[in-house]
């Protein structure tokens, strides 16, 4: 989920994990098809949690008969087998948004639509406005796109995002961004004849394309964008400890020193950030929720495998095989779900942890690791959560791994595990906040954080 890095990798020009060819023979892509459906099939815990068998099918024979064209771009081939692997409704199970293509695109001088777009109430709501035409108002709700119904447009890009559900699918709108989506989706438009409600009347503009480099990516900030941060408000501390994931020893020294300054200042409250966070690796939010925890703690109730050949294959490339967790997927036979025990983890010494109140934000933009955390804090009573319902659930297929298709290079990632949270609920539900408070994404306040320090001033 960590989107922010796919971006910034284009817009730098780093190397990225894409196929030399630009061109694909209809033969390519359809046995790329028939691999992808067959993959899912013998890799992922279970293909058919969130989507039946028939619906499944429906989608692979209904790709498969629409491939009529003699050869693809790239572009066209990701499109194709991307909404396979997004027809499991897994987010972690997946084609990544064809960065490689986008930067080819923007390298050559291509445009993007102009606004940005919030998801709220079922409404979509202008959240940024890059065109030349000033008037167009924050907040004012998006109705057609040249003549087509947002609900339509919607529901054309639906099929290339994995999630579990529409309210994860929305969220996903928001962190992809809508103007990358379209162009993905739609191709690239010089004009948009485009219809905003504002207050409460119908208005229509005509918006240019704008620059994909100059007046989209260098003036925008990504909605993923968790840095790891600390300040104080007067007895209260924040921290934000950014996404789980990079340098670990790194991660480590932030927070161990945070913690100093933290119990150096005397807070009496602290505050952990998780919002917009594309979460991680388990070994770095265990290592900050030890700085909380009073008791020895685990970070799941269960965490259950499948292995398969594919994974194995991965696993001997990639992995070190002297390692119990990956000797144990060589091990045990193809196919077969087996559970693994990562064992409990200790708190800091008393000593060293905060003993306060512990109160951690999340929205709808906590994903992976760092919903999984919010539901392991909340669990053990470590601290309150307060924000809004996670789009990601905290029990949930995931323990990624991904493997190239055999003819078009393309990347697919996969779920091989199950997780479920430390309360043992398999409810298909987000982290629920324990004070709810909405964030809005149409402006710069910060309502979750502003409007818990206003709490904690009154008491």
């Amino acid at each position: 989920m960590i989107l922010r890095l796919l971006f910034v990798s284009f817009l730098c020009g780093l190397s990225l994990p894409v196929s030399s060819q630009n061109k694909f023979s209809k033969k390519e892509v359809s046995e790329d098809l028939d691999y992808l459906c067959n993959s899912l099939k013998e890799a992922h815990y279970n293909v058919y949690a969130y989507v039946s068998e028939e619906k499944f099918k429906s989608t692979y024979h209904e790709l498969k008969s629409a491939l009529k064209q003699d050869s693809f771009s790239l572009l066209e081939a990701t499109n194709q087998l991307q909404r396979l692997a997004a027809a499991v409704n897994n987010a972690h199970t997946l084609i990544d948004f064809p960065v490689s293509s986008y930067r080819t695109y923007a390298q050559n001088g291509g445009t993007v639509f102009p606004l940005e777009i919030a998801i709220e109430n079922n409404k979509c709501l202008v959240r940024k406005n890059f065109s030349e035409n000033a008037s167009i108002q924050i907040g004012s709700e998006l109705i057609r796109i040249n003549g087509k119904a947002i609900a339509d447009i919607l529901a054309k890009i639906y099929p290339q995002i994995a999630a579990e559900r529409p309210y994860f699918k929305n969220a996903q709108v928001e962190g992809y961004s809508f103007p990358r989506l379209y162009w993905q989706v739609f191709g690239e438009k010089a004009t948009f004849e485009v219809q905003i409600r504002e207050n409460g009347a119908l208005v229509s503009y005509s918006l240019q394309a704008v620059p994909l480099i100059e007046d989209y990516e260098m003036k925008r900030t990504e909605v993923i964008n968790a840095q790891m941060d600390l300040q104080f408000f007067d007895a209260v501390a924040y921290l934000s400890p950014g996404n789980f994931s990079g340098d670990e020893s790194k991660f480590q020294r932030f927070i161990d020193s945070a913690f100093a300054k933290i119990q150096e200042e005397r807070s009496e409250q602290l505050i952990i950030d998780l919002r917009n966070n594309g979460g991680g690796n388990d070994s770095f939010s265990n290592y900050l929720v030890s700085y909380i925890a009073d008791r020895t703690f685990d970070w799941n109730s269960k965490f259950t495998l499948k292995t398969s050949r594919i994974l194995k294959e991965h696993t001997r490339l990639h992995n070190d095989t002297t390692k119990r967790y990956f000797q144990e997927i060589l091990k045990h036979q193809d196919g077969e779900i087996y559970e693994y025990d990562f064992g409990t983890i200790e708190p800091q010494t008393a000593q060293r942890r905060f003993t306060g109140e512990v109160y951690v934000l999340v929205n709808r933009q906590s994903y992976s690791q760092a919903a999984v955390t919010a539901a392991q804090i909340q669990d053990y009573g470590f601290g309150t959560i307060v924000g809004e319902e996670t789009a990601e659930y905290p029990t949930l297929y995931a323990s990624q791994f991904q493997y190239p298709l055999p003819r078009t290079g393309i990347m697919v990632k996969v779920s091989k595990g199950f997780i479920i949270r430390v309360n043992g609920s398999t409810k298909k539900e987000g982290v629920m906040p324990d004070i709810v408070i909405k964030d809005h994404l149409l402006d710069e306040k910060d309502e979750i954080l502003n409007s818990l320090l206003q709490q904690l001033e009154k008491e």
